[in-house]
């Protein structure tokens, strides 16, 4: 007895004396973001600050690489029956929750059905699904209706509404409801209780996450977390985020305005790179007037010149481009078909030809982001053309609650915003964020037409590439005439970083795996 007495007392000697010890220096990356995080779940809404906070924290089946080709992710192996009809997914050993809990099928079959009721190309894959289920712990198991092509497009989709995998008990939450817990299954996990909305948010390395084995790429391969800890920190006014970085305060100042970049040319701790393309997209409210009327969607189509409207954001010809489409220039189904030229008399016409009767039109605008010099432009053509224009600046954060609103404008509602979707939201006709219009279930403004619905369902049935194309094309035709969305322009992103950081990728979502800093 007196043996033990005496190995507890030294254990507890050796507790104090440990306690005593300076702890460990943590790494710690310090990032200024776009905007807020406001919410945590990244499948009820396509805020890319809530895409950027479920790319920190959770993982998903599979990736997209470098390349644009999908890589399995926590998928080690998977087959496909020869009818094409049965999918077989095989998770990797290993996977774990934060709370240490093992991720199994039952959480991915939880998971993939909650996105599936929210998302584009989920909807389109539930769609075409007879079961989705858990064979065994490790094993899912998909059953299509009929043979459908987009599969590994849609379950390794990159950007927002991600095909995120977390916990079945939060899964559970009803897709029309934000989830609260961020248990999540990344590389790194939210430190709740650090969490200041408006001021900053801390995100911890994932002790419980195992990293594939292949180096990053792209998207995909292994997310390895080379810092303890990455602070997000708010500051909404572009200055004040120049004088951080130039102090060396913060790390990264992601899309750093391009009349910013002079200002640290010559500076050789710091070091500025592309980081994503962009196309801006006006949105117009179609559940309220005036915008419920096409002819007046119609007119703003008209009213904007793309290159004015981007080039009061970006002079730089080497960082934007005039994109007469809904898609992407460099994507393989760009087309400019039926695009009509710039024309303000035609504009005019059509607003006559709307009836409209000088309601009040409430902008929108997160004077923070990239695309409010855009918004501005756009707002005065409005003006000029004779339209009531009530603009309201904001913070994103505030912009992305206030555009989930389906109130009159006298009622706390909107008419329009501005927002810049990236290049993997606006390729092909699918996954495209604002192309939707499904009605109710489509991106905010929910635009409504049969027409585009049908063709989109086509689009994923196609045998093969150019039968695709030519419905991309037909998706155009349509789409100018009911104008879900008016593009601004294409533009590219720039981040400002500490020339110090090593191994920070630009995969066209700011990911903050890899990256390390040189003490």
């Amino acid at each position: 007895m007196k043996s033990l007495t005496r190995r507890m007392a030294l254990a507890g000697g050796l507790a104090l004396s440990l306690a005593a010890l300076p702890a460990a220096a943590q790494t710690v990356l310090k990032v200024r973001p776009f905007g807020d995080l406001r919410t945590l779940d990244p499948m009820t809404t396509s805020d890319y600050m809530v895409r950027n906070h479920a790319y920190m924290v959770y993982d998903t089946l599979f990736a997209q690489d470098a390349k644009g080709l999908i890589k399995p992710q926590m998928v080690e192996n998977f087959t496909t029956s020869p009818d094409g009809l049965t999918w077989t997914f095989v998770l990797r050993d290993g996977l774990k929750f934060h709370d240490n809990t093992s991720v199994t099928s039952t959480d991915v079959v939880a998971s993939l059905k909650r996105w599936g009721e929210r998302d584009g190309l989920g909807q389109q894959l539930m769609a075409h699904t007879a079961s989705l289920a858990a064979t065994d712990p490790k094993t899912v198991t998909l059953v299509l209706k009929d043979r459908w092509g987009l599969v590994l497009d849609a379950l390794g989709k990159p950007s927002s509404m991600l095909p995120v995998i977390m916990p079945a008990r939060i899964a559970a939450t009803p897709s029309n409801q934000n989830i609260t817990d961020a248990t999540g299954s990344g590389p790194f996990m939210l430190v709740k209780e650090q969490w200041s909305p408006g001021s900053k948010i801390v995100y911890a390395k994932a002790p419980t996450y195992q990293p594939r084995k292949e180096a990053p790429d792209g998207l995909s391969g292994g997310k390895v977390a080379n810092v303890d800890r990455v602070e997000w920190q708010i500051m909404p006014d572009a200055q004040t985020a120049l004088n951080a970085l130039q102090a060396s305060e913060i790390d990264i100042f992601e899309e750093m305005p391009p009349d910013m970049i002079p200002l640290v040319k010559g500076n050789a701790k710091i070091t500025v790179s592309k980081l994503a393309a962009l196309q801006g997209v006006f949105r117009m409210n179609q559940s309220q007037p005036p915008f419920n009327n096409p002819k007046l969607r119609q007119a703003i189509l008209r009213l904007v010149d793309q290159e004015l409207a981007v080039r009061a954001y970006v002079d730089d010809k080497a960082l934007y481009t005039v994109c007469p489409s809904f898609y992407m220039c460099d994507s393989p189904y760009f087309t400019d078909a039926a695009w009509p030229k710039p024309d303000v008399a035609a504009a005019k016409k059509l607003i006559a030809e709307s009836g409209y009767k000088g309601e009040k039109i409430v902008v929108l605008d997160a004077t923070e982001t990239a695309l409010s010099p855009q918004t501005l432009v756009v707002s005065q053509l409005m003006r000029d053309a004779g339209l009531n224009v009530d603009y309201q600046a904001m913070d994103w954060g505030t912009l992305s609650s206030r555009r989930t609103s389906k109130n009159p404008v006298d009622q706390g509602g909107w008419s329009t915003f501005a927002s810049g979707p990236a290049a993997p939201d606006m390729t092909e006709p699918v996954g495209h964020l604002a192309l939707r219009s499904n009605c109710e279930n489509s991106w905010f403004g929910w635009p409504c037409d049969e027409a585009i619905e049908k063709l989109r369902a086509e689009f994923t049935m196609a045998p093969d590439l150019d039968t695709r194309k030519a419905i991309a094309r037909k998706i155009q035709e349509r789409a100018v005439e009911t104008v879900p969305y008016v593009p601004v322009g294409q533009f590219w992103l720039v981040r400002g970083q500490q020339a110090s950081l090593q191994g920070l990728l630009s995969p066209g979502v700011p990911v903050y795996w890899n990256v390390s800093k040189n003490h």
